[in-house]
């Protein structure tokens, strides 16, 4: 794993956050029904990938003006999945450029908000040829190699193995590499998405998994975005 702290870029922003604790409201798999998310009141807002349907650029900038308006989070997080097309194909200094300073975006990086050191990665196990599919074993491995050892909050797009992460056919399609980088780092939370059926929220001894999907398995919005503080 990775211990270097430059791997994290520092947000020293401490002008809201007022309480010992800081609200943390997690989303996924929006598939460009953003609009008719109904969120909680919240500190810090992560949405874990799948922000659009197609990966298109309208549909990614119809995303970000509408994370960009909610102004009741003093931060906002979040990261591709593999519908997001648009940010595997485009260059980092067009994305940069289309993403307002008060959003956060991470792609196998990382950020220390409130003290709090948050990694994120849109990488997920090969699946037909959607976007930031990697193959198992040492291709995928590659990157959760990268996430630091002192993580405390871990965004990925997929699921680790076994842990929120089975399909209505009943099979577990989450990644086990992934899995064993989690079991070593042991962060805080674990927010990701993906498997729509497999919503929910478990504690696995010191570590909290928070599958966010908002859309069920026929993408209708269904769930409850989730609430934790840490």
């Amino acid at each position: 794993m990775n211990t270097n702290l430059q791997s994290y870029v520092v947000i020293l922003l401490h002008k809201r956050i007022t309480t010992p604790t800081m609200k943390v409201i997690c989303i996924s798999d929006t598939h460009g029904l953003h609009k008719d998310v109904k969120l909680p009141q919240g500190d810090l807002l992560i949405h874990a990938g799948d922000i659009s349907s197609r990966g298109t650029r309208s549909e990614v900038l119809d995303f970000i003006q509408w994370f960009d308006n909610l102004e009741q989070f003093a931060y906002k997080i979040f990261i591709a999945g593999n519908h997001d097309f648009f940010f595997e194909d485009t260059l980092t200094s067009e994305i940069n450029a289309i993403i307002p300073k008060n959003i956060i975006y991470l792609n196998d990086s990382g950020v220390v908000v409130e003290g709090l050191k948050i990694w994120g990665s849109p990488i997920q196990p090969e699946f037909y040829d959607w976007a930031f599919n990697r193959k198992r074993g040492e291709e995928i491995k590659k990157h959760w190699d990268l996430i630091p050892d002192d993580t405390d909050v871990l965004i990925t797009h997929g699921p680790p193995a076994n842990i929120l992460d089975k399909t209505t056919t009943g099979k577990n399609v989450g990644c086990q590499d992934l899995l064993d980088a989690v079991v070593s780092i042991n962060p805080k939370f674990h927010i990701f998405g993906h498997i729509h059926e497999a919503y929910g929220m478990v504690k696995n001894n010191d570590s909290t998994f928070i599958n966010a999907s908002l859309l069920t398995e026929r993408y209708a919005m269904r769930n409850e975005a989730l609430c934790v503080e840490i």
